[in-house]
């Protein structure tokens, strides 16, 4: 028997436009059976996911993206098989959505200095009671006509050097992956392929997270390219780290790639859910 895993997708409860319940109902009908919620900083959600899930027959995995500074850059480090309720893990994450609603009202400063007024506000609507993360400002620019698509709003205006760019200091590597690790759950680096690191900070950055205890990379995701595919499962080889997969999944509009479409790890990757008892039974 052959399973669909995705192991990265996102909720209203951070940037995604689906409610948690929603997301399972919809990867259900997209053939997904393992899914993994893993929203932005916050775990808030899962139970949501996990009732759904039981009614849809999925096999949830309880997750988050922690967004971590290394070397100046920003980061995603995904948790697997967290536990949810684990009290260091949700004080970290309180304290990351104060961090963030505070980043998000510098951005919408430096915007307004750019002649858009009210973007904070706009983005604090769209997101609802869910933390503000870029995506929101992005919708928040699209719908006002300032720019025709997400993609074009990060390029004109949230990377560094635009006006609703904010350098930010995200918790360090090597405390997410604790968190992680202390939760119970196996620390996944996020989209490895869209960081831009170089080789040798790539090796770097590989190195250490292994000490630290990391587990996996993310080998097939929707912003990564059939050649990535190959070149992350060498490197995950090469580092004795297990390999996952996920879609990055948001919403229609707003995503790379709909559920179920990922491709197959490659064949001599170590998949992530190797050791986990619910799928020992089942070969890649």
């Amino acid at each position: 028997m052959s399973l669909i895993f995705d192991l990265h997708s996102h909720s209203n409860i951070s940037d995604g436009l689906l409610s948690p319940s929603e997301l399972v109902a919809h990867a259900a009908t997209h053939g997904v059976n393992v899914l993994a919620l893993t929203d932005h900083d916050d775990v808030s959600g899962l139970a949501l996911a996990g009732a759904a899930a039981i009614e849809h027959n999925i096999q949830l995995v309880n997750g988050v993206e922690i967004s971590v500074t290394w070397k100046k850059r920003t980061l995603h480090i995904v948790g697997l098989n967290i536990d949810p309720e684990n009290i260091a893990l949700k004080a970290a994450l309180a304290e990351v959505r104060v961090a963030r609603d505070l980043r998000a009202q510098q951005m919408g400063e430096g915007l307004a200095k750019a002649g858009i007024l009210n973007a904070y506000e706009g983005a604090k609507l769209i997101a609802k009671q869910s933390i503000i993360t870029r995506v929101h400002f992005a919708r928040f620019l699209v719908e006002e006509g300032y720019v025709k698509d997400t993609k074009t709003v990060f390029k004109k205006y949230l990377v560094r050097g635009k006006p609703g760019f904010v350098e930010h200091q995200w918790m360090s590597l090597e405390q997410a992956v604790n968190l992680i690790i202390d939760s119970g759950g196996m620390a996944v680096i996020a989209h490895p392929g869209r960081y831009d690191l170089g080789s040798v900070n790539m090796l770097e950055l590989l190195h250490e997270f292994r000490s630290y205890g990391g587990a996996a990379i993310e080998v097939v995701t929707s912003s990564h390219t059939p050649p990535q595919y190959q070149q992350f499962a060498k490197l995950a080889h090469q580092f004795s780290l297990k390999s996952s997969q996920g879609s990055d999944y948001h919403g229609q509009g707003i995503s790379f790639m709909e559920m179920g479409r990922l491709a197959d790890l490659p064949s001599n990757c170590v998949p992530v859910w190797q050791d986990w008892p619910q799928f020992q039974s089942i070969a890649h």
